[in-house]
């Protein structure tokens, strides 16, 4: 009896292709003229058979809206914070995140804050998303530009230098104990990615196979790599062949109290 071929699994941006030119009401060769490209191209777009080109995520983002444009233009390798690097500063003064108000402070001991204590106090997301560790993969995700938010956590805001772009994500794996570990909380700062100021730092990283992974980045001469903590785990050696990127610097991590 013939053996019954399982069907092949479709990669997250061929869904998002599809669901794109649903979403607009279009058949594949309307898809195609106004991308500019043959039907059949977008037929194998939307099969996972082949991967447009950088500039083809950049056109797909742009018929995508607002909403959507970042879910194609990530796999660009760009990511908001690249682009508010680049305008000036005056620009990106504009979109810092505004202190949330509503947030309500905790007393300690009996008396009152004192107003010399008082501090300001920042809403950071917490996203629907697990970062993995070596061995353990996490949340299939390029950025965290647009990851759901599930709610909200109070910092002080000296705690976050970039806080329209910090997020909070969760941790799964141990390979970064006893530093790190599993089911730890971590603040990561998305605008930090210069990799000359991130050798011996703690960053999250991400590949199109493995997810997000939580891990230290070590800079030598012509080798990047990044290491676990718990050494029984081998390292990732970076490279533009490796598949992996850094998504942004770890800033501080809590834990639940045992």
């Amino acid at each position: 009896m013939p053996r019954k071929s399982r069907p092949r699994s479709v990669p997250e941006w061929a869904g998002r292709i599809t669901a794109l030119r649903n979403n607009l009401k279009i058949s594949q060769g309307e898809l195609a003229r106004k991308l500019e490209c043959s039907p059949m191209t977008v037929s194998r777009w939307e099969r996972g058979l082949l991967v447009p080109s950088g500039e083809y995520f950049i056109r797909l983002g742009k018929l995508a809206g607002n909403r959507e444009a970042w879910s194609f233009w990530e796999h660009t390798g760009l990511q908001l914070a690249d682009v508010m690097r680049a305008l000036p500063k005056a620009a990106r003064s504009k979109n810092v995140l505004p202190t949330h108000a509503s947030l309500e402070r905790a007393h300690a001991g009996p008396g009152a804050m004192s107003p010399k204590a008082d501090c300001v106090v920042i809403a950071l997301p917490i996203l629907r998303a697990n970062v993995g560790s070596h061995g353990k993969p996490g949340a299939k995700l390029l950025s965290l530009d647009h990851a759901p938010a599930i709610g909200l956590m109070s910092a002080p805001a000296d705690w976050c230098p970039n806080p329209r772009y910090t997020s909070m994500v969760r941790v799964k794996g141990d390979s970064m104990e006893p530093l790190i570990c599993d089911g730890n909380i971590l603040a990561i700062d998305s605008f930090q990615t210069e990799r000359s100021a991130l050798h011996g730092k703690i960053v999250v990283a991400t590949s199109e196979n493995n997810g997000l992974c939580v891990s230290r980045m070590r800079c030598f001469d012509k080798l990047e790599v990044l290491e676990s903590e718990n050494r029984s785990y081998p390292p990732i050696v970076l490279g533009n062949k490796s598949g992996w990127r850094v998504l942004g610097k770890v800033l501080w991590w809590i834990t639940a109290a045992p």
